[in-house]
């Protein structure tokens, strides 16, 4: 008899497209119903959905970035505009005001900022980089740009020094010279001061790179010049050299200025610092080792760990601050990063979380020549940016209003919801302040510049996040800004597992084992729910009533049979490689290799986590209702969950992994369904075989029956289990393996292979993203990060290695569970990872009452669907196109108690018309996977539309989202295309090449929600949001806030007629004249090159760019010169007329007093 090869059958009917033809007669059911059925029906229901979206509606541009900028290496602060800037090692910078003013920019370049200088209350930032080159941002418009890039080619630059009110940067190199740059022309002066002109000619030595460059405050011609070896040099500009010099035997690192002008202090790689007086440089002024031993009269202090910084401010009305980085003694190795103050005779220890990166003091002053009165310090940690109060005396710090802390434990998921039910951010926001930290200064946060409004956009939005602490966090990002509003701490319900408590452990990851996987939220029923690296799901409900009781749980025995497991030939393999053995640094979490505890018991039936027995006290908020475990099965750790959903309307909640499906009701606390993926196909079965018990231990069963070699429908085929006895109609599984697990193929089981062949659908090899993972980069600091990246987006790890089909997708739904069904009922859709879409049936209690004591039925419906990849995501639509929304419970306190309690009932919310129920309506039902896109119709389960996304790639990320009010698909490829298609007719709109994938935490956290928003982890510190929606495309400048507001410098102080007189010659020099190319002359051209910026133009007229604003430009100026001209020629007609009046008075003068003696005066 002829067999079949239903591989090339499925595969033939996914390729399908719209212009192909009809499937064969032969499979027209099961599979068959997922190919397209053209014209007659079909064609009119293509028809009906008049779609108003187009491609105009969308564009591709970020919006805002949060979160703490990734490696920082450099901080400014601008005295005047109260901005602070934050340089880092990828060539960020980002720059904070108040609260909402948050500007991220880049430097194209990629190359680490060294440091950065503003141009104090100019609005214009200077930064150098690490590829030598120097960079003028102007500020003054929302998006900073760069207006001039000067690249040095042969030296290296090491430190920059800008005065205040100064056009003229000084300049230091890792040769020792010292250059000058003009800032507005952003051309080198001829002016250079050379290393062997500074130091004495007797030295020998080179003096190392410039480390510090500072003018003196009392006298602007003199510039202090340090170098890294100890030297330090005074230098006269105008005489062009040095007018004395320092030496020290250690090295030095930072150097500061009293602000009279007359001392300076250094901090050196001993430990020490140094105060200096001019009068005499010969010998420190002073020499401290703030944390050495004190040391017997004579004997130097024993050495300390170097002082990196050093800054000295003055008050006018207490003594001066010192205030230091590093300096601790060596013997107390164990100690953090620290901060030291001392404040007259008083020195406190501030010690850090994080390795300090650098700090600078905030004054009053912008004058360096003026008491600074300091007021705080900035402190740039690896991990943290903090303020510290210098006004009180036990030196709080203040709360910081940026959202500082995302990556306090790193981020392993992300959801995010746009137009949110308004009421829950205050809601959110009551309950988490109740739990915020004390002990802040009361002051407000000192960085306040700048200015921001709402804007137009002012729907609510929440995100939220999911760590690997198990934490979960809730923030506020209405209007571009981002605020935590409570915070989740799913750890609590389990027990802590003490180190060496010597009890036996179950879990299946070493570190981390609360890190959360997925999030599912229902805003409307304020239903939570979560699902753990441990394979746990916890179901969450909102109170705002604090209780104490026990929390329920149910332990879940999901397993699957070996001889389900079929060999594929050598070509059906994917074509990707597998790199597992080739990235030591991360650590697989679908299995264990200890299998057997110490005790040599084999684990089986027993959780990973052990849920709290004892009564818990709950806060208000989000307070655990059910605890859902799966369990060891004969030694095999339970596979992680790779989907979840649930529904408050039904009170069901539904996981899956790579073994199957498991469906609970959450209200009455009760597994509805534990089934493998398998044993899901049954609806065509003839025998119609019972599942296992959840909680049924396996049954070794020694026989089976061989099946003949009759063709069978595919149908039929498709629900079998090749274990399966059909004689005795039951199902029977002698071994069991988890997913990641050997093969075990029996002799039995090979001829099983080789009857059946390798093309049975349901064990065809999916080629998804799952396959591709382990090829991705993993760097050694993020391997700890990548362990837990099996993500929904992904296809959840390499859950297709054994040839098992993962439940990758799942939605509840009303709609028809059968074909041709003619009213809609509650149904489950089961995606999987080799493209198959079942549903499932829900049948509920018709009444409130017997839903809390009847039985819900979950039944397969025998109505299966097929795509080419895992399934991602699925969504319905109406007859009339508009979104249907999932049915759901409205919220209500579970804790509320009152007279009227026995008389409440359920509130449900269908989302749906009465007319959807009419017998002949139908509804669509779009379904993405990682390659294409359908929409069927229901319930004739006819294929209308099909788009073939990718070939070459897949689809990390799929969502159904609402946009100008109505539906639209987006999709984030692997290849970083991101495209939109229009709904029903996945027509496309978009596709940008937006971003590549360069780790699986883009793939993990990458997310769209309505209004045309998405968002994903750019580093694993920072949250980028994007639009793709041309309206707030062309509105962002609206939405972002000002870095630059309008603000009159501050007037220097009065220095009095003595201090006037002999304090210095500060007020009389030119720098222009000095430095100007007249004297000067030019720098040679192979020393530096000037590359004018993108941003120039629009940086400093801040109008219309192009040919015409050129051109109005250049007309302007024009006029100008021509009106300049004429007021020139005015007055040299009024020079000349007020000349020939003197001429004529002298000589009438000089004629009076001719003839006349010197007597007769």
């Amino acid at each position: 008899m002829k067999k079949f090869n239903f591989r090339k059958v499925l595969d033939g009917l996914t390729a399908s497209s719209p212009g192909s033809g009809s499937s064969s007669s032969s499979n027209s059911g099961g599979v068959g119903s997922g190919s397209l059925h053209p014209g007659g029906t079909a064609g009119a229901l293509r028809e009906e959905i008049q779609e108003s979206l187009t491609s105009d509606y969308f564009q591709i541009c970020k919006t805002v970035r949060h979160g703490f900028p990734y490696q920082p290496t450099a901080l400014a602060f601008d005295p005047v505009q109260k901005i602070l800037a934050i340089g880092t090692r990828t060539g960020a910078i980002r720059i904070l005001g108040r609260p909402g003013v948050d500007c991220h920019c880049q430097h194209e370049s990629g190359a680490a900022v060294l440091q950065l200088q503003f141009l104090i209350n100019e609005g214009a930032l200077v930064s150098a980089s690490s590829d030598d080159t120097l960079h003028l941002w102007n500020l003054r418009q929302k998006r900073p740009a760069i207006l001039h890039s000067l690249k040095f080619n042969r030296e290296r630059i090491t430190y920059c020094h800008l005065p205040f009110q100064s056009k003229w940067l000084y300049v230091g190199t890792e040769r020792g010279n010292t250059h000058i740059v003009n800032i507005e022309s952003f051309i080198l002066s001829g002016y250079v001061i050379m290393w062997n002109k500074a130091i004495e000619l007797s030295t020998k030595t080179h003096p190392g790179p410039v480390v510090h460059l500072s003018d003196s405050p009392r006298d602007e011609g003199k510039l202090l010049i340090g170098y890294e070896n100890g030297t330090v040099v005074f230098w006269d500009l105008k005489s062009k050299r040095a007018e004395l010099r320092v030496y020290y035997d250690e090295a030095i690192h930072s150097i500061d200025w009293h602000h009279e002008g007359k001392q300076f202090m250094c901090s050196h790689s001993d430990g020490s610092l140094t105060l200096w007086n001019l009068k005499s440089p010969s010998r420190p002024f002073q020499t401290t080792v703030p944390h050495g031993k004190s040391q017997r009269e004579g004997r130097k202090s024993e050495p300390c760990k170097p002082i990196l910084k050093v800054e000295y401010k003055t008050c006018r009305n207490s003594e001066p601050f010192i205030i230091f980085s590093g300096g601790l003694s060596y013997d107390k190795a164990c100690r953090r990063p620290s901060l030291t103050i001392m404040h007259g005779k008083a020195i406190t220890v501030l010690e850090m979380d994080h390795p300090i990166v650098e700090f600078l003091t905030l004054c009053d002053t912008p004058y360096p020549n003026e008491f600074q009165e300091p007021y705080a310090v900035a402190v740039l940690l690896e991990k943290d940016l903090i303020l510290v109060d210098l006004t009180q005396t036990n030196f709080p710090i203040f709360e910081n209003p940026y959202p500082m802390d995302i990556h306090e434990s790193p981020v392993t998921c992300t959801a995010y919801f746009a137009d949110c039910p308004p009421d829950l951010i205050l809601v959110l926001y009551s309950i988490g302040v109740k739990h915020k930290k004390q002990g802040y200064s009361n002051k407000e946060w000192p960085v306040n510049g700048g200015a921001w409004n709402l804007g137009a956009q002012t729907y609510p939005e929440i995100i939220i996040t999911g760590h690997a602490d198990g934490s979960i966090k809730f923030w506020d990002a209405s209007a571009m800004t981002l605020q935590m509003l409570y915070k989740l701490k799913t750890s609590k319900v389990f027990e802590k597992q003490k180190v060496g408590d010597g009890k036996q452990t179950c879990e299946i990851v070493e570190e981390d084992p609360f890190a959360v996987q997925m999030i599912y939220w229902c805003p409307e029923s304020r239903i939570f729910c979560v699902s753990g690296v441990s394979a746990y799901v916890i179901i969450y409900k909102f109170s705002r009533h604090e209780i104490t009781t026990e929390i329920v749980s149910l332990e879940v025995r999901l397993q699957c049979d070996v001889e389900d497991i079929i060999t594929p030939e050598p070509e059906t393999s994917p074509p990707f490689p597998d790199l597992s053995s080739q990235l030591p640094s991360s650590r697989s979490l679908s299995g264990s290799t200890n299998t057997v505890s110490s005790e040599g018991v084999m684990k089986d039936s027993i959780p990973c986590l052990s849920v709290k027995a004892r009564p818990v006290r709950m806060p208000p908020g989000y307070q655990a209702d059910l605890v859902i475990q799966l369990v060891w099965v004969d030694g095999e750790p339970p596979q992680q969950i790779t989907s979840l959903a649930i529904s408050s309307a039904y009170g069901i909640v539904a996981f899956g992994n790579c073994t199957g499906l498991v469906v609970v009701d959450f209200i009455q606390k009760t597994v509805l369904l534990s089934m493998g993926t398998i044993d899901l196909y049954r609806s065509s079965d003839l025998y119609q075989r019972q599942p296992r018990s959840p909680r049924k231990n396996k049954q070794f069963i020694a026989g089976l029956t061989e099946l003949n070699d009759s063709p069978v429908p595919l149908e039929l085929e498709r629900c079998k289990s090749p274990t399966s006895d059909h004689v005795n109609g039951h199902c029977t599984s002698p071994t069991s393996q988890s997913c990641s697990s050997g093969k075990r193929l029996s002799s039995a089981d090979v001829s099983k292979v080789n009857r059946w062949g390798p093309g049975r659908p349901p064990f065809r090899k999916a080629q998804s993203a799952a396959c591709m993972e382990i090829s991705l980069p993993v760097t050694t600091e993020e391997a700890r990060e990548n362990s837990y990246n099996r993500s929904r987006s992904s296809s959840i790890s390499s859950i297709d290695k054994d040839s098992k089909e993962a439940v990758t997708a799942l939605y509840f739904m009303e709609s028809f569970a059968r074909k041709n069904d003619s009213t809609v009922s509650p149904c489950l859709f089961v995606g999987t990872s080799l493209g198959m879409v079942l549903l499932i049936s829900l049948n509920l209690p018709p009444s409130d009452e017997q839903r809390f004591t009847e039985p819900v039925m979950v039944l397969p419906s025998g109505a299966f669907l097929s795509l080419k990849g895992a399934v991602l995501t699925f969504s319905c639509m109406d007859r009339t196109g508009s979104l249907m929304q999932p049915p759901y419970e409205v919220w209500r306190d579970p804790n509320y108690t009152d007279e009227n309690e026995k008389t409440w009932k359920r509130k449900l919310v269908m989302n749906y018309s009465t007319s959807s129920q009419e017998t002949g309506d139908h509804q669509y039902t779009i379904i993405c996977s990682e390659k294409q896109a359908k929409v069927f119709s229901l319930p004739s389960q006819t294929c209308l539309y099909v788009h073939n996304i990718t070939e070459t790639s897949f689809i990390l990320q799929a969502e159904v989202v609402v946009m100008c009010s109505s539906a639209c698909l987006a999709c984030f490829c692997a290849n970083g295309h991101i495209m939109i298609m229009s709904l029903p007719s996945l027509r496309p709109m978009l596709d940008v090449n937006y971003l590549p994938l360069t780790d699986m935490r883009i793939a993990r956290t990458f997310c769209f929600t309505n209004e045309g928003q998405a968002l994903y982890l750019v580093s694993p510190t920072e949250i980028q949001r994007l639009t793709y929606s041309q309206e707030m495309c062309d509105n962002i400048q609206d939405m972002l806030g000002d870095l630059f507001t309008p603000i009159e410098t501050p007037e220097a102080q009065n220095r009095g007629f003595l201090k006037g007189l002999f304090g210095g010659s500060g007020q009389t020099f030119d720098r222009e004249e000095l430095f100007g190319e007249a004297t000067a002359g030019k720098a040679s051209r192979s020393l530096a090159q000037h590359i004018p910026g993108p941003g120039s133009i629009e940086g400093m007229k801040g109008a219309a760019g192009g040919v015409m604003g050129e051109l109005t430009r250049a007309r302007i100026a024009l006029d100008e010169r021509g009106q300049r001209l004429g007021e020139l020629e005015e007055k040299t007609a009024g020079m000349m007329t007020s000349a020939e009046a003197f001429s004529k008075h002298a000589h009438e003068l000089m004629l009076k007093y001719k003839d006349k003696k010197w007597y007769q005066f």
